[in-house]
Order: C-alpha cells, then sequence, then structure tokens
C-alpha cells in the first residue's frame, strides 16, 4: 500500500514512512571525490546495473561536473536500458530546496545558488530530481537499510570526503541539515574529522576515533539521538575503530555502504513521481 505525505514545496520531496515502491529508478551520487551512478530495484535498494564511477574533475566546477555526470550515466546506459520516462534522482553535497544548489561542499563554489535541477536535466536529456546527498542515504537506510522500523531519533553520518548528515525524528526526515559544518576545535567537524581528514593529517584510526568521540559527544549533547549510523567511505573500515567509539547511542554502519547515496535518490525521484508537485511561493 502506497501512503505519502504532503511536505513543504521548499524541501525536496523524500518518500515518507509506510511508503512502498516498486520498478526501477536511476540514481546518482556527486560527491566531492567521485561521481557514481546505478539503476535501482525500487522495493530492495539491489543495484540492477553494475555501478558506474569516475572521479570528481578538479576543479569541481558546474560545466565539469555536468559532463562527468553524462559520461557516467552513458556508461550505465551501455549496460541498461534507460527508458524515457524512467525515474532520475541524484544527490549533492549541499543544500537543496525549490530545485536550487543553495550550497557547495567539496565542490566548487561556482554551484552555489544555481538551479541544478535545470542543469542536469539539461546535461541528461531527461528531468532529474536533486536532492542532499546525506538525506538520499538517509532515505535509503530508514526505509530498507540499517535503521529500517527504528523510531525516535536517529543521526546517519556520510564520512568521507566531507561529513553529511541526515536527521530522522520517528522516521521523519528533518531536511537539509549540515552537521559536518558545526563549529569543532574552531573550525568546521569535517575539516577536522572527516575520512579525508584522517588521511590529510596522517592519523591512525585510533587517533581519528579518539578525535571522532568528541564529536559524536558533541551530537549526543544536543540532539540526544537513540541510534547513530555511520555512511560513506569510513563505513567500510568500522572494524578497524569501532571498538574505541564511546557513545550512549549505539552505531551501526550502513547496510548499503558507499552506494546508500545513489539508491535513496533514485528513491527519492521515483516517490516524486507519485504527487503533483506544486509551484513556488
Amino acid at each position: 500500500m502506497l501512503r505519502l505525505m504532503t511536505q513543504p514545496t521548499d524541501d525536496p520531496f523524500m518518500p515518507a514512512p509506510g511508503t512502498s515502491l516498486s520498478g526501477t529508478a536511476l540514481g546518482i551520487d556527486i560527491g566531492g571525490t567521485g561521481v557514481k551512478a546505478a539503476v535501482i530495484d525500487l522495493s530492495t535498494g539491489e543495484l540492477l546495473s553494475s555501478r558506474v564511477r569516475l572521479k570528481t574533475p578538479t576543479p569541481a566546477t558546474p560545466e565539469a561536473v555536468l559532463e562527468t555526470v553524462r559520461q557516467v550515466v552513458d556508461g550505465v546506459a551501455a549496460e541498461f536500458y534507460l527508458a524515457g520516462d524512467l525515474p532520475v534522482g541524484c544527490g549533492l553535497p549541499g543544500i537543496v530546496k525549490y530545485g536550487r544548489l543553495l550550497t557547495a561542499a567539496n565542490i566548487d563554489q561556482a554551484w552555489v545558488d544555481t538551479p541544478v535541477e535545470e542543469m542536469l536535466a539539461g546535461a541528461l536529456g531527461r528531468p532529474v530530481h536533486a536532492v542532499n546527498d546525506a538525506d538520499a542515504a538517509g532515505v535509503a537506510e530508514m526505509r530498507l537499510g540499517a535503521g529500517r522500523g527504528h523510531r525516535g531519533t536517529v543521526i546517519l553520518l556520510t564520512i568521507g570526503t566531507g561529513i553529511g548528515s541526515a536527521l530522522f525524528i520517528d522516521e521523519i526526515l528533518v531536511p537539509n541539515t549540515e552537521f559536518g559544518h558545526l563549529e569543532f576545535k574552531g573550525q568546521g567537524a569535517e575539516t577536522q574529522v572527516s575520512g579525508a581528514a584522517r588521511n590529510r593529517r596522517d592519523l591512525s584510526w585510533s587517533a581519528w576515533a579518539i578525535e571522532f568521540n568528541e564529536y559524536l559527544a558533541r551530537l549526543e549533547l544536543y540532539f540526544s539521538p537513540d541510534l547513530f549510523i555511520f555512511s560513506g567511505g569510513v563505513s567500510k573500515s568500522m572494524s578497524k575503530y569501532s571498538e574505541r567509539l564511546h557513545t550512549v547511542a549505539p552505531i551501526l554502519p550502513a547496510h548499503f555502504l558507499n552506494v546508500a547515496g545513489i539508491i535513496g535518490a533514485a528513491m527519492s525521484a521515483a516517490a516524486a513521481r507519485l504527487i503533483t508537485p506544486q509551484p513556488a511561493p
């Protein structure tokens, strides 16, 4: 049975709790390190095509990234037929409202305040539903993955080039949070304790975990979460540091690991097709 929740028009539409989706959709994930895409089975989150990935260009200007997105989608199309009416969703590292990207983390600042849905549609020749990348990962995990059935307050963190966040209250998304930019030791947290920061600072997993504990303690103070979910590149290495993390809330690795963003973007695009969008005020 399909249930959809009416949401404010100033945020991208996301599947509400209880939403049941079927069929296929194309998910795209634009990150600071890589641009990835795959076709998804909406009922299970299974990848029906290969995950095609190319490095994010440097500098990551809109023109360069859009060309990379086109190449990645062409790579998927070479393996899997992309019907003209296939829902297409794209996760981006920033705040998305009214089809515009209002901030840009770990990509070029020329993206700020761009009509990102319009630009993606122009590059691909088909409509594209844009969402915050961490929100997309969170939707995949809450509907089909590690967060499924968990009520209360759940925080998903995508820990990779930066730190993205998705906040859920009783399975309902609070969109466009940016907990990776919380002040931490006088700087934005992701500049100190993201996966890329660990590599840049040449920290061992143990040393990184000690500092990441401090960051998690700040989130627990502010939000008293009932569950943390770790996604992004660092989630693949949890066995190397999980015993060194100490939180009140339990911590789970993302079920879909580093492809959660692709899956959630595809799900969001499919769900958005099922409502009649209202014009922005």
